[in-house]
C-alpha cells in the first residue's frame, strides 16, 4: 500500500500527455507541477520536523505555518502563471484541485493503516 502514497505524483505525471494531446497550456501544466512539487516537498519536510519533536506547540506551529504557507505558495504561482496567460491559470488551478483531490482521498483511506495499533486494557 506503500505506492498509494504517490499516486498524486503518478497522476501529475499521467496528466503531461494529455495536456500535450489536448493542446492546453503548457505554462499551466508547468506552473502547476512546480507547485504541486514544492508544496509537497514542504509537507514531507514539515512532518517529519513535527514527528521529531516533543513539543505540541512547535509541532501545532509547523503544521500550521505549513498549511497556510503551502497554499498562499500554490496560490501565487497559479496567480502568476494566469498573469502571463489567462488559460494558463485556469489549467494550473485544475491540475492542483486534480492532484489535491487525490492525495486527500488517498490519505483518508491510508489513514487507518498508518495509526499504531493501541494496545487492549487488560
Amino acid at each position: 500500500m506503500t505506492w498509494l502514497k504517490y499516486l498524486d505524483l503518478v497522476v501529475l505525471a499521467l496528466a503531461l500527455p494529455v495536456f500535450l494531446l489536448a493542446g492546453w497550456p503548457m505554462l499551466g501544466y508547468a506552473a502547476g507541477a512546480v507547485a504541486w512539487i514544492a508544496q509537497r516537498l514542504i509537507r514531507d519536510w514539515t512532518h517529519r520536523s513535527a514527528a521529531a519533536t516533543d513539543d505540541p506547540r512547535k509541532v501545532a506551529g509547523l503544521m500550521t505555518g505549513s498549511m497556510i504557507g503551502r497554499g498562499w505558495l500554490v496560490a501565487l504561482i497559479i496567480f502568476g502563471a494566469g498573469m502571463v496567460e489567462n488559460d494558463a491559470g485556469l489549467a494550473a488551478a485544475v491540475l492542483v484541485v486534480v492532484l489535491f483531490t487525490v492525495l486527500f482521498t488517498v490519505s483518508m483511506v491510508l489513514r487507518p493503516f498508518e495509526q499504531a495499533p493501541r494496545e487492549l486494557p487488560s
